[in-house]
């Protein structure tokens, strides 16, 4: 792990952060990274479900030396368990404890219970009011989980990097974070959002930039298993599935041959691990049959073919 403390200053140096984390990255995404940097914009990552769209917020704060303040969000998702809410337990305490003592003054009373010793922040409010010199990664992970009103909220958060409670007022960020936020596209995000955003669309690996991935993941897998791995799952991308296999669960299904003590991909070892690869049985049904095995074969044959090219390359003694 590299920690840098300051922004990176450059495309190239913020490709290197990355790269210095483990996070393999093409110049496409660390462009759109080191401008989100640059520019003190939010970042906007859509993309199929395990593509790393995560790991992003996640690499950024182990490369910047920053705190990870994460908002995993959901259907039902609101202000109170988003941003803040009372502690109203705290707070009929203290009027009561008023009361015993004779201060009935009612305005003193308001004043002493909205007052930010009562304040619950939660993740928005924690990522506005950092105070230890560092704006944090705030990270709104599948924003396309919650409901438009909870995007309407946002829009204050991050054009402004403020929230406002009635109570209390406007409460801004002296130093604004570093907003991440990551969409599956199970349904579209309003506009009005994303203009406040820098956009990318995070795509599956090209096979060299997986290879990459699972090397480095997966470092005491052998040579000839995690390029059969990486050309499975991409032949598998091209397949009608339900749902195609995230960089996720490549890494995954590289472990698992690994531990199954695996040293190249068998019918055996397919059949037996299509659980790790795969999340629905309608996709491991089609796989287990005559189409799972075509795909074998070819990734046999081509990795006999790389292997045939790389003796005839190698100078003779």
């Amino acid at each position: 792990m590299t920690n840098t403390g300051s922004l990176p200053q450059s495309i190239d140096a913020t490709s290197e952060l990355l790269n210095a984390n483990d996070y393999v990255a093409d110049r496409a995404l660390a462009t759109v990274v080191y401008l989100s940097l640059k520019m003190n914009r939010p970042l906007f990552l859509e993309g199929e479900a395990g593509v790393g769209k995560t790991q992003i917020a996640k690499t950024l704060s182990e490369g910047l030396d920053r705190p990870l303040i994460r908002l995993q969000c959901y259907e039902g998702l609101d202000i109170s368990t988003a941003v803040y809410e009372w502690n109203y337990a705290a707070q009929m305490i203290d009027i009561r404890m008023r009361e015993a003592s004779g201060d009935t003054d009612r305005d003193a009373m308001e004043q002493g219970i909205f007052s930010e010793r009562f304040l619950i922040r939660r993740p928005i409010l924690q990522a506005l009011q950092a105070t230890d010199g560092k704006a944090p990664i705030l990270l709104i992970d599948e924003l396309d989980r919650t409901d438009e009103a909870f995007e309407a909220f946002l829009l204050e958060v991050l054009s402004d990097f403020q929230v406002t409670i009635p109570e209390l007022g406007t409460i801004k960020a002296e130093e604004p974070p570093i907003v991440i936020v990551t969409t599956n596209r199970t349904r579209e995000i309003h506009d009005a959002l994303k203009r406040r955003c820098l956009y990318h669309w995070v795509d599956y690996p090209d096979a060299e930039r997986e290879l990459e991935i699972v090397n480095r993941k997966v470092p005491n897998a052998s040579a000839e298993l995690a390029s059969q791995v990486v050309a499975y799952v991409q032949k598998l991308r091209k397949m009608e599935l339900f749902k195609n296999p995230g960089i996720a669960e490549t890494l995954d299904w590289a472990t698992a041959l690994l531990e199954l003590d695996k040293i190249a991909l068998d019918p055996q070892a397919v059949s037996d691990t299509l659980g790790v690869l795969l999340k629905y049985q309608d996709d491991i049904a089609a796989i287990q049959g005559s189409a799972g095995a075509e795909i074998l074969r070819e990734v046999q044959a081509e990795a006999r073919a790389d292997g045939a090219k790389a003796g005839a390359g190698k100078p003779q003694l």
